[in-house]
Formats: C-alpha cells, structure tokens, sequence
C-alpha cells in the first residue's frame, strides 16, 4: 500500500461509512450502524496520525522548510491551456493539523453518541450524516485546488443542514436547518464570487500556483492591483468576497444568527459542528489564502482582523446572559473564532506575519480539545438533567463527579489560566495583537475577562448553587462508559496539549518560529481572568439576590444582551418590511402583470383567433364543398384579370 493511497483512505473511509449506512443501515444494520461509523473513524484518525507524523519528522521538511505536496492529482475540468478545476490532495503543516483534529474530534464524537443517542429511531440515520460531514470535512482540507474546496464547502453546508435538522419532527428543528443553510448561502454567494475574481486575476485555479503568482512579482499580480473598483484592487475586492464566505461558516457578526439556532441539533452534533469543523472552516480558509491576505495588508486583513475583534466582544457579552446552557456554549465559540480571525488579521501588519498565523492555528487546535469536551459534557448534564436551562441545574458535582472534573478543566483552559490548554495559544494572540495593533489587544484582552465570567457563571450554575434533586433526572446514572471514556480523553488534553511546541510546526512560510510565553505580559490576561472567575464565584456559587439586582441595575443593556441585540429581529424587519416593499411588492407586480399578463395576452389572443378560424374546420363537408368551390372561382377570377 503506497503513501498515497494510505492518504486518499482519510476521507475514503467516512464517505464509504456513509453510504454503507445510508443504503442499508435503517433495514440491516441497525444495531451495528454506531460501531460501524466509529470503527471508521479509528481507521482514519490512525491513517492521519500516520501522515501527521511522516510529514512532520520524515518527509515534510526541506532545507529547513516544510514543502506542501500535492498527491493524487487528476485534471477534472478543463476550460483553457492552464486554467484547470483537479481534484488532488494537498498536504503540507496546517492541512496535516486539520485532518489530525477533524478526524479526533469526530471519533470522540462517534464514541460519545454510542450511549447518547441509544435508542434513537433514527440511530443509523445519525451516524450516516455523521460520516457524510466528516468526510466534507475531511475533502475541504485536503483540497488543492479553490474550486474543488468549493464543492467540499458546500457539502459541508447541506452535511450540517442535515444533522442540525435531525430531529425534523420539531419545527424549531426545521426552522434552524433552513436558517442556517439560507444565511450560509449567501455568505457563499460572495465566496464563489471571489474564487471568480481571483482565478480570473491568476489565472488559475491550483492553490500553489495562485498562492505563487499573487506573492511575487508577476504580471498577474501587477494586473490585479492596478485594477480598481470604488478606489479598492480587484485583489482587494476578490479577498474580500472570499472572506465573506469565510465570516458566514464561521459565524462572524453580522453572519452570525444561524449558530445559536443551531443548538437544535443533537448535543454531540453541536461538539462536532462547534469544536473543529464547520466553523473553523472559515478560519481554514483565510489561513489557507494567507499569504495573499498578507500581500494585500492593510486592506483586506484589515477588515478580517476588526471583525474577529467585534464578533469576540459581542458573542462575550452575549454569552454572560443566556441562561440555555448550549446557547452560552455557542456564543462562547463565535468569541474564540473571533479570537483566530483578528490573530490572522494582526498578522500581516508590519511585514512580520509568522506569530499571529501561528497563534491562530496553534488555538484552533486547542479549542478543538476544549470546546469539543465542553459540549460533549453539556451534553452529559442534558442527558442527566432532561433540561438545558440553568434554572434547571445546581449541585451536580457530587452526582457527575467525572462530568464536573472535566467540565473544569474546560473552563479553566477557556479562560486562560495556566497552564491549561487555552493559557499557551491566547497568550500567543494576544502578544500578535499587542505587537501590532492596541485597540484589538485592548478588546481581546477585555474579552478574556467575559470569557472566565461567562464560563464559570455557567460552570457554578450547574455544578454549584442549589441542590439538585436526583429523582428529577429519571435514577440514572452519569452515563455509560462510552460518553465518560471521551470526557476523560479530552479532559486530560485540554490540560495538557498547551505543551506542545506548536511553533515549530506551523508557521506561514513554513519555517520554525522561536516563541516562548512571556510571565511578565501574561500577569494582565491571567489577572483580567481570574477577575472573572472570582466575581462569578461571588454572584453564582450559591443562591442570592445580586445577579437579579445587577440585571435590573443594567436595565435595557442587559435585557438587549439577552435579546442578542435584536439582531434576528433587525433581519426580520429588513426581509419583511424593506426587502419586501422595496424588491418584493415591484417584483410581485411585474410578474403579475408583465409575465403573467404577457403569457395570459397570448393565450386571450390564441383563443380569439381560434374562434374567427373555427368555423373552418366544423367537419360540413357540403361547407367544406362552398369554400372550395368559392376558392376555386377566386382563383380563376385572378388568373382572367392578370391574362387581360
């Protein structure tokens, strides 16, 4: 078996999962369908551990520098000399990381939903999808060329539809499903826009070779920048409509509405969706195209590095109102994808972009581990309580002691204490955004306060404050092995996976970056966090009247906070009101009256003519005998006159 062909089998297996279980898994296997997709999901997190490390210790580096390859290419399409869509894999550092937390993640997920999802009607069904959208996953990461990781886009998109619609029996169900699919796909109107302008501009579809010629000095650069549309280069213009598609996958305000809706779906599909897949798609794109980003500084990066600021500092203070306990989690993962977006935009300030692509990717892979165990465990509480409001919740450490241990840890890597997980790649951002760019590192750094509060304000109000009462969770115990199993798994990351030298690994030209973690500038994060802790242990560990008082004393803030800032009400109107007056009324008209009455004319004036005519064609034959002696007399009457 080549190497080649040991990659291909990464997404291979899934996509073979999923048809196997799509086909036959309702009527025959059943009972095997959860062993089934888990099984190959082991094969592919052991294949990509296998490629993890022969890339980054046996073959990956060249001189110093890790070189991508690309395996496996054919030509698909072909639309001029040079201008292809293949279909290929393309490895080097960030997609080796990506395939390693993608493949990870959707396997302790496929454990997890062993016990979770037990009993479900509809039990080979979920586990079909679960394979469908890890194999898109999968194919999105691997892509080496900007159309094929178009296609691999939007399977990811009709995947997540798909699961977040699982229970479709629930018309909140339904209604999230399509919310998220109609608001994704306007982001990916501008996403496919962009592939357009950039393609156009390079001349090419293949990723190496566009990254090539939008890097150096080639005519196809020189073209791009010299032509303007509203003072801005197309090459401006073509980054930014890819990073509109990127901002939509990613949740990033205002494209934001679709992620707290999405908690409709089943618990594990949220830590599938949530932790390091479907939204840190977006982050993978502009990581991906950085090196053009970084071309094209300020511009573009400008926009990608202040809307991951903003989206971090909304979703936070959202978050520290929701009382959903997988909705807090939501807005909790728009904030750290926040964080990746504004490291990869302070990146490129200054001509030195290694330390903030790093600390992107380096946090993409730590909130991989933590959020994924977040909501795994959320799911746990779910499962025990039978409710997902707080209000429902209190005192459960002693009856879920592995649920609370590993919840913590969670949260105190969240939050950035060390030396968690989370302490390691927050640093790292945040030192990127202090180097180069103030106002974002005073944001990023008030919004790790909000985080630490937001998270043990919600850590408190399950596992603290009142007793709960254990008839109300149906005698059942924390749960079976096969969701305690990926608890501990990823508790224990999350604690330690901070240690990994990181920067040695991936950077964005792919060479090592020297980096080491600064206790001087780290005493103000860890100080803004553990403020947070405390003044949440003060408001949440047990019963009082102060949380209340403190939301009347804020008043209509914070009741606009639990609102979510009426931004699905600000759509609503815009959609109902404005787009409907404006484009639909105009439209309503001219297809009543213009093609309606256009086809409708047409049919009036077939059926008058048709009438005049008919008399023709009644079937008389001694009528038929007049006309056509009538006829004949005409004729002879014209032919005299002419010989005359």
């Amino acid at each position: 078996m080549t190497g080649d062909f040991k990659i291909i089998l990464i997404p291979l297996l899934p996509l073979l999962s999923f048809l196997l279980l799509g086909l036959f898994g309702r009527k025959y296997l059943r009972e095997s369908s959860g062993l089934i997709g888990t099984l190959s999901l082991l094969g592919s997190a052991l294949l990509s551990v296998f490629t993890a490390y022969n890339y980054f210790f046996v073959t990956g580096k060249v001189n110093g520098v890790y070189q991508p390859l690309v395996v496996l290419q054919q030509t698909w399409l072909e639309f001029s000399p040079g201008v292809n869509i293949d279909m290929g894999l393309l490895i080097d550092p960030i997609s080796v990381m990506m395939i390693v937390i993608v493949t990870f993640v959707s396997l302790m997920v496929h454990v997890y939903s062993l016990g979770y999802m037990k009993g479900e009607e509809r039990f080979a069904t979920y586990y079909a999808f679960l394979s469908l959208f890890t194999f898109s996953m999968l194919g999105l990461v691997l892509s080496s060329n900007i159309f094929q990781i178009y296609i691999f886009w939007e399977l990811v998109g009709v995947s997540s539809y798909l699961l977040i619609g699982f229970y479709f029996d629930r018309p909140s169900a339904v209604a999230a499903a399509k919310k998220a699919f109609i608001v994704t796909r306007f982001a990916d109107l501008g996403f496919l826009i962009g592939i357009l302008v950039l393609s156009f501009g390079a001349e090419t579809l293949d990723f190496k070779t566009l990254i090539e010629r939008l890097t150096t000095s080639t005519p196809q650069l020189h073209n791009m920048v010299i032509t303007t549309f509203l003072g801005f280069s197309s090459l401006t213009w073509g980054l930014l409509l890819v990073f509109a598609g990127g901002a939509g996958k990613s949740a990033m305000f205002p494209l934001h509405i679709w992620l707290p809706d999405a908690m409709e779906g089943p618990t594990p599909v949220s830590a599938l969706i949530h932790a390091a897949t479907m939204v840190v798609a977006g982050v993978f794109l502009v990581a991906r195209l950085f090196p053009v980003f970084a071309i094209s500084a300020p511009g573009a990066l400008h926009v990608v590095g202040y809307v991951g600021a903003l989206s971090a500092l909304f979703a936070a203070v959202i978050a520290c109102t929701q009382t959903d306990i997988k909705r807090v989690l939501a807005y909790s993962t728009m904030s750290q994808i926040g964080y990746m977006m504004f490291a990869l935009g302070v990146s490129g300030y200054g001509g030195e972009h290694g330390l903030g692509y790093m600390a992107s990717m380096f946090h993409l892979f730590t909130h991989a581990i933590f959020k994924a165990l977040l909501f795994l465990g959320a799911g746990a509480v779910i499962h025990y309580v039978h409710s997902n409001d707080m209000e429902d919740m209190g005192g459960l450490r002693s009856k879920m002691p592995v649920t609370h241990l590993t919840f913590l840890i969670a949260c105190l890597a969240i939050s950035g204490i060390p030396p968690f997980a989370g302490f390691f790649s927050k640093e790292e951002i945040l030192t990127a955004a202090f180097e180069h760019n103030k106002l974002i590192y005073g944001i990023a750094l008030s919004t790790s306060g909000l985080t630490a509060f937001y998270m043990f304000r919600l850590y408190f109000n399950i596992f603290w404050q009142k007793d709960f009462h254990a008839e109300h969770s149906g005698h059942h115990g924390e749960g079976p092995w096969s969701m305690l199993v990926p608890l501990m798994i990823l508790g224990v990351l999350a604690a330690v996976a901070g240690f990994v030298p990181f920067s040695l690994f991936i950077t964005s030209d792919g060479k090592e970056l020297e980096t080491s973690v600064n206790i001087v500038f780290s005493v103000a994060p860890v100080l803004f966090a553990l403020t947070g802790i405390l003044i949440a242990w003060r408001l949440y560990k047990s019963e009082n009247e102060v949380p209340a008082k403190l939301a009347r004393a804020f008043g209509s803030f914070y009741q606009g906070a639990f609102h979510k800032f009426y931004i699905d009400e600000v759509y609503l109107f815009i959609t109902k009101k404005v787009i409907f007056n404006l484009v639909g009324r105009p439209s309503a008209w001219i297809d009543k009256n213009i093609v309606d009455g256009g086809v409708n004319l047409s049919a009036d004036l077939t059926e008058d003519t048709s009438g005049l005519i008919r008399n023709w064609q009644s079937g008389n034959l001694q009528q038929y005998a007049m006309w056509f002696f009538a006829a004949v007399i005409g004729l002879v009457m014209i032919f005299m006159s002419a010989w005359k």
